[in-house]
């Protein structure tokens, strides 16, 4: 169902509206593969294999993600990492010291800095016991300057996924974008929400390459949205903001989507082992269920096991600093070698 209120140009920033984008030299002539002599973007002429500009749309990166994503390029966005991304996002259609955003913690803690970091008001929303989204209460904190709610699912640090029916009644109900981060959809078994794209302009999916295509090194992250959302970004990003590099990386690994299919089948193994074994170990009080690629456990002193944990050498992530996370440490799932070495340990430690 369209949400029939939404209206993009009442949510893009006037200065963005109104500016002229860069227009770089590889703009202008893009067919920059061709056997030609460049002498127009002022790039040192001796071949260092990184010496030209990169592509600055990523047009073949895009066009296989397209095809593995099913997802038109003109509604794919890639930036410097997810947080590019929503940096964007807040350039765009946030007014600073006038708009404010909606957040849910315990969440993905870059939405506040961003937030923080363009002036924007976060007001803040917290889940549901069960860790889920109270719709009603976001609703309440909406108002004519709210431009974004952000919808962290499978969530971090929490693992788990939102219930469709709540995302689906604020897409329908916010007039706003509805900002689904989508980093470890990959480790799911709900479907992404870019299948639901041609339903709701004022969708926006974040998803990355950092997770489950093991490129967290190379900084990619990628926006689904309409054709005209992601229009706006391509006005305000800077030109080159993938480079090279991270281009030709990304598109070996797209290519070679059965090796990170086989990465993530032993995840998902070694994610419900691990998940069995700290049910059984007396001082884990509660072990939540998870569809990402780290388990969220409630333990009797979140420091002390923290602390023995690192003096055997096993760094994990305590989150009792968290809203509705006090004593909770968040375990990534490793090999099965390091897993392994994990179990063991905790069940040594008294």
């Amino acid at each position: 169902m369209h949400n029939q209120t939404f209206y993009l140009e009442k949510l893009v920033r006037d200065n963005v509206a109104k500016l002229k984008p860069y227009s770089s030299a590889r703009d202008e002539f893009k067919d920059f593969h061709e056997d030609m002599v460049f002498l127009d973007a002022n790039e040192n002429p001796y071949n260092t294999g990184v010496n030209r500009y990169p592509d600055p749309q990523q047009v073949t990166l895009k066009q296989h993600l397209s095809s593995v994503k099913r997802v038109p390029v003109d509604q794919i966005l890639l930036g410097n990492g997810s947080d590019e991304v929503l940096d964007l996002l807040f350039r765009a259609f946030c007014e600073p010291n006038v708009d404010n955003v909606v957040t849910l913690p315990p969440t993905y803690g870059m939405y506040a800095v961003l937030a923080a970091t363009n002036a924007i008001a976060n007001r803040e929303v917290l889940l549901s016991k069960d860790f889920q989204p109270d719709v009603n209460s976001i609703l309440d904190q909406v108002d004519h300057q709210t431009k974004m709610i952000f919808l962290c699912s499978p969530n971090n640090p929490t693992a788990n996924s939102f219930e469709a029916a709540s995302i689906t009644y604020l897409l329908e109900n916010f007039k706003g974008l509805v900002v689904v981060d989508e980093a470890y959809i990959d480790f799911s078994a709900a479907e992404s929400w870019s299948t639901q794209l041609h339903n709701y302009p004022n969708l926006v999916i974040i998803q990355t390459l950092s997770k489950a295509y093991g490129l967290a090194g190379i900084r990619l992250g990628i926006c689904y949205a309409s054709a005209e959302i992601i229009g706006v970004l391509n006005k305000i990003k800077p030109p080159y903001n993938v480079n090279e590099l991270t281009q030709k990386r990304a598109l070996e690994r797209i290519l070679n989507y059965e090796s990170v299919a086989s990465e993530i089948n032993s995840i998902l193994k070694q994610r419900d082992a691990l998940s069995k074994v700290l049910l059984e170990v007396n001082y884990v009080n509660k072990v939540y269920p998870s569809e990402a690629n780290f388990i969220l456990a409630r333990v009797d002193d979140a420091n002390k096991r923290y602390n023995q944990l690192l003096e055997k050498g096993i760094v994990v992530r305590n989150r009792s600093s968290q809203a509705l996370c006090e004593n909770t440490l968040r375990f990534t799932v490793g090999t099965t070698e390091e897993n392994e070495k994990l179990i063991a340990v905790l069940k040594e430690l008294a």
